[in-house]
């Protein structure tokens, strides 16, 4: 299995990839790529701003759809529309630059649809808002369906995802199949914690993840004896790092193992693997609140776990694909085995044969979907069916 390549470079390649795994309409996506085709052959970066101005265009369109649908009553297939306008519309946002022109509306505009989806489709998530020591978190919470006391789980986002994102994975809907609620949150230095709130990216996870749990003890519905941790991408530091220092955490897992993230960097930094993101550098540093390289390779030296991992004692897996071009596979190796204290510790490794090999799952993430919401439905007492 591999990566739907339709551009010459992996960025965008990697944008596209991500939105059809996130609900996107195959039609709809080649109507927004052909007309771009020629300009990602300028570079990761040179073409961004048509990439955005058709990505932009179709979520616009798709509102107007939505509300001639609403206007008729037909309030789920506006929700429908509005879904995807929501989607294409963060996947343009992401792909611009800081400070680009039309970014900050773009953001908005998504964020409006996709609130106005989850009302016009009854959709089973709510919007809340969780305090921090500064600012808050926001968060998007899918319940277990069921009366009585459900586990949980907090899901962060990566690097630039942002918490529908992390919903459009559908790990929420699955873990709620098995009787688990979730958590998507937009931690400090992702989605709108950063975006709107200016807060950067803290390497200490445990200091906002265990406001989380704060959060979720506060629910009638929340059996916070089991209580679960995972995270994508760049949430394979935060969410480990958060287990190893929050006890309240009975399980967690990685969507991607990035156990020495400060290490990447140095290595990107003589053009080893590929970035996530156009801008890349621009956005490490927005993302970090560092004022210039120096000042982003100081503030993430934390970003690294040896010496953390032996602290965790609870159930731990990790997964990692084995053709993953932005963080080497090898960080998987190092994660579980510094798992020394864990009493059920498992690696999974996707190979060509199911699929899920490219980062976090950008060529399928089913495969990663379902074995971490089996994992937890197995270590926190959901049920796998």
């Amino acid at each position: 299995m591999a990566l739907f390549e339709y551009f010459p470079n992996y960025i965008w390649n990697l944008s596209v990839a991500i939105a059809m795994e996130s609900g996107g309409q195959i039609g709809e996506i080649i109507d927004m790529c052909q007309p771009i085709k020629e300009a990602a052959a300028a570079g990761d970066d040179a073409g961004v701003p048509q990439f955005m101005k058709q990505w932009a265009a179709m979520g616009d369109k798709l509102q107007e759809l939505a509300a001639e649908d609403e206007a008729r009553g037909r309030n789920f297939s506006a929700s429908n529309k509005l879904e995807r306008a929501s989607l294409y519309l963060f996947t343009a946002e992401r792909m611009m630059g800081h400070g680009h022109p039309g970014r900050t509306e773009t953001f908005a505009k998504a964020r409006n649809a996709f609130d106005r989806s989850t009302k016009l489709g009854s959709i089973n998530r709510e919007r809340v808002e969780i305090q921090l020591d500064t600012g808050t978190m926001p968060a998007i919470w899918t319940k277990a369906p069921g009366s009585g006391k459900k586990p949980a789980v907090v899901f962060c986002n990566g690097l630039d995802s942002n918490k529908e994102l992390l919903y459009w994975t559908r790990l929420p809907e699955e873990l709620a199949r098995r009787g688990i609620s979730t958590l998507c949150v937009d931690q400090p230095g992702s989605g709108e914690a950063l975006r709107l709130q200016n807060l950067p990216v803290d390497p200490h996870s445990e200091s906002w993840a265990s406001k989380a749990v704060d959060w979720l003890e506060t629910q009638d519905n929340v059996d916070a004896s089991k209580l679960g941790m995972t995270g994508i991408s760049l949430g394979g530091h935060f969410a480990p790092r958060a287990v190893a220092y929050e006890p309240r955490f009975a399980s967690g897992a990685v969507w991607g193992a990035n156990h020495n993230w400060r290490e990447v960097q140095d290595k990107r930094m003589k053009r080893e693997g590929e970035n996530p993101v156009p801008h890349y550098w621009a956005h490490v540093m927005w993302a970090f609140g560092a004022e210039d390289m120096e000042d982003f390779l100081a503030k993430s030296t934390d970003m690294n776990l040896n010496g953390h991992m032996d602290r965790i004692t609870v159930p731990f897996l990790v997964t990692h694909g084995s053709n993953d071009r932005q963080i080497s596979v090898d960080y998987a190796s190092d994660l579980y085995d510094q798992l020394v204290n864990s009493p059920r510790r498992e690696k999974v490794i996707f190979t060509q044969r199911e699929g899920g090999v490219e980062h976090v799952g950008a060529d399928n993430m089913a495969y990663g979907r379902d074995l971490l919401s089996d994992w937890f439905a197995e270590t926190l007492g959901g049920n796998a069916g």
